[in-house]
């Protein structure tokens, strides 16, 4: 199964009798809830899912967007419609930030068939798609997490790995350089780590490169999915971007671990290492 899917095989695989199940997952970083946004118009059957109410914990030692309470996130899920033996579709209509983190919690938790909108909300209208505020009728779903599907690091298994493997910094170069922190404690990097923005893996039009394009990007890095590589890690600010960087990977063929305290974990113990400039390390 690809872990995105077009407007137009979306189109298609809609029209049918038992289409996936649609997950509209609006969200700004630091922004008020999207669902005014969602009630003014989204893809016909989309049901709203709150990024910061759903998709992750209270803020707190753990991060600005720690893992939920896995209970609370399977009751969220279910409220949404998602079953374990119906396919998931995520957008949203942003960068694909908390479409990716909806997906790789999915995943993560053990749904077998998630793809994300390639392009989100502005690829279905450039593709002429029609919205609708229509707000579908409530059907519960009957998905059980079961966590551990994908990997996760926490904040030693992260420094670990930028030493016996390549760990991604998914934020923008000059948080990574240490230039500007506009949320955390402190600036910088996990010592080790690499920077590689997320923003570098779709193109202008806000689709995804295609994957031998993200392929020899990964690999430029350090990255790649043959069979003995390096492992791989991502942490990003909060673990939202990041998992856009593991959805990119995972187009590419390169399976990922995601940091999910991410730098708003490590930056907040003084203790922890911190680098800045250029170079990795």
């Amino acid at each position: 199964m690809n872990a995105i899917i077009t407007a137009k095989e979306w189109a298609s695989e809609s029209a049918g009798e038992r289409p996936p199940t649609l997950l509209d997952v609006r969200y700004r970083p630091g922004g008020a809830p999207g669902r005014p946004q969602y009630e003014a118009g989204h893809l016909p059957g989309a049901v709203y899912v709150d990024m910061d109410a759903e998709l992750a914990g209270e803020p707190g030692k753990k991060g600005r967007h720690p893992l939920p309470d896995t209970a609370e996130f399977g009751a969220a899920m279910r409220r949404a419609g998602v079953r374990s033996d119906r396919p998931v579709v995520v957008y949203d209509d942003g960068l694909g930030w908390a479409a990716a983190r909806a997906w790789w919690m999915l995943r993560w938790a053990g749904h077998p068939s998630v793809r994300v909108l390639d392009g989100g909300l502005a690829a279905w209208n450039a593709a002429g798609g029609e919205l609708t505020t229509e707000v579908p009728a409530s059907a519960d779903g009957d998905f059980v997490p079961e966590p551990g599907a994908l990997p996760v690091l926490d904040a030693d298994g992260a420094a670990a790995l930028a030493r016996r493997g390549v760990l991604l910094d998914a934020r923008a170069g000059e948080r990574y350089r240490g230039e500007v922190e506009p949320l955390d404690r402190v600036a910088g990097h996990i010592p080790g780590a690499v920077s590689a923005p997320t923003t570098e893996n779709v193109a202008e039009d806000g689709l995804f490169r295609p994957a031998p394009e993200l392929a020899a990007r990964f690999a430029a890095l350090g990255a790649t999915g043959a069979p003995g590589a390096a492992e791989v890690g991502v942490y990003c600010g909060s673990g939202v971007s990041a998992a856009h960087e593991i959805l990119a990977l995972a187009v590419a063929g390169v399976p990922a671990a995601l940091y999910v305290g991410s730098w708003s974990e490590w930056s907040s113990d003084p203790a922890r290492p911190v680098a800045t400039g250029a170079e990795a390390g």
